[in-house]
Parts: structure tokens; C-alpha cells; sequence
């Protein structure tokens, strides 16, 4: 399985220099990664659905917002579709926090008592610590990071990063192979289906000459008069509307594209989901023209092949 990796300027190495084909991915999956620095704690998590286009979703912890364009970059580099939330956990490492004074709060907290006092002037005073205990007026702030230790720390929240989206990719790809399994073995069904129905006895022109005699020999039994030359045009305008030849052919050729589509890989959902639409579009002219039990019999295990394989496809990248 080609495996695309992400270089240190975030463009994708390996794979596809060497021409090898992608290996098809699902759109659902899950990827997390803990780690830890200097005290500090943190987690990451990805997870994605299915979606027609990809969107990208973050969740990330105030103060961290310059990882979003990183993320965005390294998702967009190594996914095609999908609806993918990321999420960041963070615990910052226990510092010795050091008390400040907003002194916004602290001015408003003031002119308020003041307006209370000159409207119940025998209040009693209100003592500092009350005011200092007043929400907001006093802020506990953890130290000043120094630039390298804040560079330190980015670098480590990036790596941890790729290997969940690195996890998050695997289980996309490995699903994606169980999918790939799964629509050749339906596209092989669906081809068995389509030989059977080229096989099929009621489509032999003896078949057909015989149910055109006895309904036509039907109709004479009731006395009413046919023009023979008229008949023998009507007859074979029915057999020829009911020939299903072209059908099999662009069968027979939608298994082939859609076979060459899984040989490439690559996010090829889109494509597949087109050719699904019309692997059912010839079905049901199939099953429109049937001139047979045992063909309408395989038209119909066709839809249900066709309808399965198509819920399949729905999940593909």
C-alpha cells in the first residue's frame, strides 16, 4: 500500500514520484496522539465522516490559535474529502501564578460603591479585601513564556499533531482497502449477472419466434382479421425493441472502468459514484425490456448488487 508522507514544509514526499497508484481511503476514521512537555500535557483528536467536499473543523484551546493554518496545511496536503474535526485538549504546566490587577474592573468596582455611599450614606465602609475579593478585579497570570520556550512548545504541539493525523490517515486507508474488497467482489457479481443475462434462453431467437407465434396463433383464435405484412413489421419492431444487446455492452463497460478505477486508486468516490448511477441506469432499461422471467429475475438481483455496491461507494475518499 503506497504510503504518502508529509515533509518538513508540509508538501506530501513518497508515492507519487514514483508513479505507484494511490490506495483508495474511506472517509470515516479516528486518529489521537498524547504527549507532553515541561509540565505541560495535551491531546489531540481527529476524527472524520463522509462529506462531498473536505471540511475542516478545529477546536483549539485559547492561546493556541496559531496552530489552525499549520493544521489546515497538513490536512489539506494528505486528505481529499471529508467532514474532519480536530480538536486540541490542553493542560498547561503548573507555574507559579502571580496576581495582577485589572484595573478596569477595580475603576467600575469603585465608581459603584461610591454611587452607593452618597445614597446610604450610614452604610458601613466595604473593607479592601471584599473589593479585592470581587470577581475580575484581581487576574492570577502564569509567567511570561521566553521566546524559545514558546517555540519549543509549538514544535512539539505540531509534531504530536501529525502523528494523530498520521493515525487518523492509516485507519481511513485500511477501511478504504476493506471497501476496495468488498466492490470488486460486487463488480464480479455484477458480471456474472450480465453473462447470465446474455445466456439467458428466452433472448434466443428461436425463444422469441415461438412466444410472438403462439400470441399472434392467440389473437387469430378470436376471428378478428390481421393484415399478415403488418404483422410480421409490428412483430419485429417488438423483437427489436426488446433486444437488450447494448445494454450488456455498456454493462460490460461500466465493469471495466469501474475496475480500472480501483486499480488506480486514488480519491476516485466522486467517478465510482457516477458510474454507479449508471450501472443502475442500464438496469433498468433491462428490466424494462425483458421478454422473460429468468431475465427479470437477474435484472432484479442486478439492483440489489448495484444498490449495495452504491452504499459502498458512499464512504469512499
Amino acid at each position: 500500500m503506497t504510503r504518502d508522507t508529509l515533509s518538513e514544509d508540509g508538501t506530501p514526499s513518497g508515492g507519487a514520484g514514483g508513479g505507484a497508484p494511490k490506495a483508495l481511503a474511506s472517509m470515516t476514521g479516528f486518529g489521537r496522539a498524547d504527549d507532553a512537555l515541561d509540565g505541560a500535557r495535551w491531546t489531540w483528536e481527529l476524527r472524520s465522516v463522509n462529506g462531498k467536499g473536505l471540511d475542516l473543523r478545529l477546536r483549539l484551546p485559547q492561546g493556541l490559535e496559531e496552530l489552525e493554518s499549520y493544521c489546515r496545511e497538513r490536512g489539506g496536503a494528505v486528505l481529499t474529502r471529508g467532514n474532519v474535526t480536530i480538536g486540541l485538549s490542553y493542560q498547561r504546566a503548573q507555574g507559579e501564578a502571580v496576581p495582577h490587577i485589572n484595573d478596569a474592573a477595580l475603576n467600575a468596582m469603585l465608581s459603584a460603591l461610591e454611587t452607593v455611599r452618597r445614597r446610604v450614606p450610614d452604610a458601613a465602609p466595604v473593607a479592601l479585601d471584599g473589593i479585592l475579593a470581587q470577581r475580575g478585579v484581581v487576574e492570577w497570570k502564569e509567567p511570561d513564556e521566553d521566546p524559545a520556550t514558546r517555540a519549543a512548545l509549538i514544535s512539539a504541539l505540531k509534531r504530536s499533531f501529525d502523528a494523530a493525523l498520521d493515525a487518523l490517515v492509516d485507519m481511513r486507508r485500511t477501511e478504504g482497502d476493506s471497501i476496495t474488497a468488498l466492490l470488486r467482489g460486487q463488480l464480479a457479481e455484477i458480471d456474472r449477472l450480465r453473462r447470465a443475462a446474455e445466456d439467458a434462453p428466452c433472448r434466443a431467437p428461436e425463444a422469441i419466434r415461438k412466444r410472438l407465434r403462439s400470441q399472434v396463433e392467440a389473437l387469430m383464435e378470436t376471428g378478428v382479421a390481421f393484415d399478415a405484412a403488418r404483422l410480421h413489421q409490428e412483430a419485429a419492431l417488438l423483437a427489436t425493441k426488446a433486444d437488450i444487446r447494448e445494454e450488456l455492452d455498456r454493462l460490460a463497460a461500466h465493469v471495466e472502468a469501474a475496475t480500472a478505477l480501483l486499480d488506480g486508486g486514488g480519491p476516485v468516490g466522486r467517478r465510482l459514484d457516477f458510474l454507479a448511477q449508471e450501472f443502475n441506469r442500464e438496469t433498468n432499461t433491462l428490466c424494462s425490456k425483458s421478454n422473460g422471467t429468468e431475465l427479470t429475475a437477474i435484472g432484479l438481483d442486478l439492483k440489489t448488487l448495484i444498490d449495495q455496491m452504491r452504499e459502498q461507494i458512499q464512504n469512499l475518499e
